[in-house]
């Protein structure tokens, strides 16, 4: 398990970027120009970003109702009050690329996600 370094989304369309961020540990700004997309990602660029970087993301999205429905490593689709919103879960915290690295959800209506996994090194 690899430390997750906490990354402030550069700007409120970059949470995405931000998210892959943490994951891969990888410059937020190199991410972005790596996706060649600095604005909302969609999922398929976040699977896709994870999967050329040695991580797998389940197929399913899964809901939420409390941190303990969350698996060790999950993407977050959050329904917050301003919009949808990408989030990160690890290993008992949240690191959200808005509001900062909390002990519990940010204040959202619905919360999905997605499954991470580091793939072995070979």
């Amino acid at each position: 398990m690899r430390e997750i370094q906490y990354v402030h989304e550069p700007d409120s369309l970059q949470c995405g970027q931000a998210v892959l961020a943490m994951i891969t540990g990888t410059d937020v700004i190199a991410v972005a120009d790596m996706l060649g997309n600095d604005r909302e990602t969609k999922l398929a660029e976040m699977k896709s970003f994870l999967s050329d970087n040695g991580f797998s993301v389940s197929a399913a999205r899964n809901e939420a109702h409390t941190k303990e429905d969350l698996p060790p490593l999950a993407m977050l689709s959050l329904e917050t009050p301003r919009c949808w919103h990408w989030s990160l879960y690890a290993y008992g915290t949240f690191y959200d690329p808005e509001h900062g690295v909390m002990d519990d959800f940010p204040v959202c209506a619905r919360k999905y996600y997605w499954e991470v996994t580091e793939n072995e090194k070979q």
